[in-house]
């Protein structure tokens, strides 16, 4: 059985493709480990390769930092380039994506302010 279930966050901005009249989005995502290492959690970087309809979906709605939970099958490929040249890749082919956030924009995060005093308020 391949499946593969993973949530982690776009390391950058989805790219289009088309190919054969089909769109396909292609996303690349980090996901953190549970454990720490040196004080920092460790992260596994993942390709991940969407078709069509679900493709148009994450082109629309996704940016860079946006939170994903993807389910799919760990696909591998190997190809020739003009050189022939072996290449070869292993990507999550997507079969459903959860959009679990997105980032904020800066100018919708409040500006950092001076912590507010309770007993400035308080009436006694």
């Amino acid at each position: 059985m391949n499946i593969s279930f993973i949530i982690g966050n776009l390391t950058k901005e989805p790219q289009k493709i088309e190919l054969d009249g089909k769109s396909l989005c292609k996303l690349n995502i980090a996901v953190n480990e549970n454990y720490t290492k040196d004080g920092e959690r460790p992260s596994q970087f993942f390709s991940i390769a969407v078709w069509n309809k679900l493709a148009e979906n994450c082109l629309k709605y996704l940016k860079k930092g946006s939170k994903i939970a993807v389910i799919g099958k760990i696909q591998n490929r190997t190809w020739e380039d003009d050189k022939g040249e072996k290449h070869y890749a292993q990507e999550i082919v997507a079969t459903e994506i959860e959009f679990l956030s997105s980032p904020r924009a800066k100018e919708d995060t409040p500006a950092e302010k001076e912590p507010i005093n309770d007993t400035d308020v308080l009436p006694f």
